[in-house]
């Protein structure tokens, strides 16, 4: 693995139209929990020394209790839907794959992943995954973001392939309430610096902090670049995708 300083681009890109949720019937249900579940004190208990706010206590909104925060864990938990769709270990070189004639989504479990291509010149092209993450559906709460305002953390591994100086693009938005009002954004387009081996996984990372009120929703996407080649597509690859909120330490 390595892990290099991405470059900004110069000017940031305006969001795009939000994806559309994913249908009530296709949402993923939790599972059913096996274990006796604590009571409402017990389970403030837990959750207080797990998460150790900075004031030292939380206090929920009407309708909220600790028993249900103790079953959804909204925070300290990764977010997005099926983050490592094909399945691949970062502590392990990305293992190799030739060019292939196969749609991107038949190669893994993307639920929940919005996919499209954006063609380029010399036989390259964009595979542009994006997900729009609601903050409050998530079990976090408006008091929450808009008075503690706790770290968001995005996270995100891509594989050196070298089929151009850019291989990957990140961009994040969050979003107000009507899901295009930007509050703050990050977007980086590392340079691969071609040192070590090929098919190493880069991480990159961003933590955004002290952003403002009014924030609901994390609008995560990411780039990957494609040369086409004639036994077909060759892709880099990008895996454990990552949006988290945290307390700061």
């Amino acid at each position: 693995m390595d892990t290099k300083e991405p470059a900004s681009p110069q000017e940031p890109p305006s969001p795009p139209p939000p994806p559309s949720p994913p249908s009530p019937s296709t949402r993923e249900k939790p599972g059913l929990p096996t274990l006796e579940q604590p009571s409402e004190a017990h389970a403030r208990q837990l959750l207080m020394e797990e998460w150790r706010p900075p004031r030292g206590s939380l206090e929920l909104p009407p309708g909220l209790t600790w028993k249900l925060l103790f079953l959804r864990r909204p925070l300290y938990r990764n977010l997005l839907r099926s983050p490592n769709p094909e399945g691949i270990n970062i502590y392990e070189p990305a293992p190799p794959t030739g060019p292939t004639q196969q749609p991107l989504d038949t190669l893994g479990n993307f639920h929940g992943w919005y996919i499209k291509t954006e063609k380029l010149l010399h036989n390259l092209s964009w595979t542009v995954k994006q997900q729009c993450v609601n903050l409050l559906a998530e079990g976090l709460w408006e008091e929450l973001l808009d008075d503690e305002q706790p770290d968001i953390t995005v996270m995100d591994w891509y594989e050196d392939s070298r089929l151009d100086v850019c291989v990957y693009e990140l961009h994040v938005w969050l979003l107000a309430a009507d899901r295009h009002t930007v509050i703050a954004q990050h977007h980086v387009a590392p340079r691969t610096s071609r040192r070590g081996s090929p098919g190493c996984w880069i991480q990159v990372s961003h933590v955004f902090r002290q952003y403002g009120p009014g924030v609901r929703f994390v609008h995560f996407l990411h780039k990957t670049k494609n040369r086409r080649e004639p036994g077909g597509l060759r892709r880099t690859r990008v895996t454990d995708s990552s949006v988290s909120v945290q307390f700061r330490e």
